[in-house]
């Protein structure tokens, strides 16, 4: 395997730059600029220099042998100056040597995925921490960086052997007649107590909430503040406020993060009762079709609004508006900014029961496809009678497990993954 190098910190430039080498050639590499190897995560001193001795930099040097290093092969970092022209002084005479390359992206943690020292679940939550903008996609990220649903399926997959174990032991002993009942049965029963741990986790919002951003559209008839009600959430001027009616003709998107959750403000078009435009029906169309993608609608209107919608009675402060209808969950006013508190405080209420808890392990997309499909499985053992098929049924459950943490059948996705990372990683 080639030995690769890269800058594993930020962006040059900064105070410090820290230039990772991963391979079987590290440690030569290493002694070729800067002399001989210190011992292992032990910090030395050196000079670094080309192969003709000029000096490239004054570094610190730390050593990783295998298999304990971030990548379970050599390592060895070498701590630079931050400017450019050192770094790349630097990472030319690592280029001039036989046998390095400069790392792709993600590289650095596709090899520590390879080497075992970390599963495909783990290596997920990494792209997601280095991606991460908000504090609960962090945290989300960093309990599968730590491991979370990596021990998970380890239980699990332990728990599938045992009862396979105890399944080949029934069909050895098949023909003798002597296999119990209860034998059976326990099996059954273990299949399916899994299948309901798996239930449970799949239960729990996705983590394309807490990545992408909760939905939070607002609707309500023309002219009723649904931009000004943006731009005051916003605090910017994100769309075009007038007292023209239909001034918003199509969905505007806006990002906004608040108490470390990501939102998606939509403002829509207003809800005529009917249009003579083409065009202002198309933006009526689409503001319905966000509404019912919306995973919190606020509806801003004098008439009852939608179920489950957040009923904002707006321009609170003006005199003909002081008194709220029956049943508006928030009277503001978004000019002045009277009560925007207490609408955040309902959004966030709503949001809370939308998202993973904190404590919990977030599932993307592949990760609950793969455990609904082992629990499929597990559902089905737990309900079977023969056990020749109980066999088969625990194999396929143990596949989508050995799939799920990169045992198997993940070489397709992993360039996908791994396109995501940063070159250092």
């Amino acid at each position: 395997m080639e030995t690769i190098f890269a800058v594993s910190s930020g962006a040059p430039p900064a105070a410090i730059a820290i230039i990772r080498i991963s391979g079987p050639a590290a440690f030569a590499a290493s002694a070729a600029l800067a002399g001989p190897v210190p011992p292992a995560r032990h910090a030395a001193l050196r000079i670094l220099r080309d192969a003709a001795g000029a000096v490239l930099d004054r570094a610190l040097l730390l050593a990783f042998p295998a298999p304990h290093s971030a990548t379970g092969e050599d390592v060895v970092e070498l701590h630079v100056h931050g400017g450019r022209a050192v770094i790349r002084a630097v990472e030319a005479g690592l280029a001039a040597q036989p046998g390095l390359r400069a790392a792709e992206p993600g590289e650095f943690t596709r090899r520590a995925l390879l080497s075992g020292r970390i599963d495909l679940t783990e290596a997920e939550g990494l792209g997601d921490l280095l991606s991460a903008e908000t504090e609960s996609q962090r945290r989300a990220a960093v309990m599968l960086v730590e491991g979370g649903l990596r021990r998970q399926a380890e239980d699990w997959t332990d728990r599938v052997i045992a009862l396979a174990a105890g399944v080949e032991a029934a069909i050895d002993f098949s023909d003798e007649d002597d296999v119990p009942p209860a034998h059976i049965a326990a099996i059954a029963s273990g299949a399916a107590t899994i299948a309901a741990e798996m239930s449970v986790m799949l239960a729990t919002p996705p983590v394309e909430r807490l990545r992408d951003g909760l939905r939070v559209v607002i609707a309500g008839p023309p002219n009723s503040g649904k931009s000004t009600l943006l731009n005051a959430m916003a605090e910017r001027e994100a769309a075009i406020v007038s007292p023209i009616s239909g001034t918003t003709r199509d969905r505007i998107e806006v990002p906004i993060a608040r108490d470390g959750i990501a939102y998606v403000f939509t403002d829509t078009a207003g809800l005529a009762e009917g249009t003579d435009d083409p065009i202002e029906r198309i933006g009526i169309e689409r503001a319905a079709e966000a509404m019912r993608a919306a995973d919190i609608l606020l509806w801003l209107g004098d008439t009852a609004a939608p179920e489950g919608a957040i009923w904002i009675h707006g321009r609170a402060d003006l005199p003909v508006r002081a008194v709220a209808p029956a049943g508006c969950d928030v009277a503001l006013s978004a000019r002045d900014g009277s009560g925007l508190a207490a609408l955040w405080a309902l959004i966030s209420a709503r949001a809370a029961a939308l998202l993973p808890p904190a404590d919990a392990v977030a599932l993307n997309q592949r990760q609950r496809q793969l455990i609904d499909e082992a629990r499929g499985w597990l559902a089905r053992a737990g309900g079977e009678g023969d056990t020749l098929l109980v066999a088969e049924q625990l194999r396929l459950a143990m596949r989508a497990l050995h799939r799920l943490t990169g045992r198997s059948d993940v070489e397709a996705m992993l360039d996908a993954l791994f396109a995501r990372f940063c070159i250092g990683k």
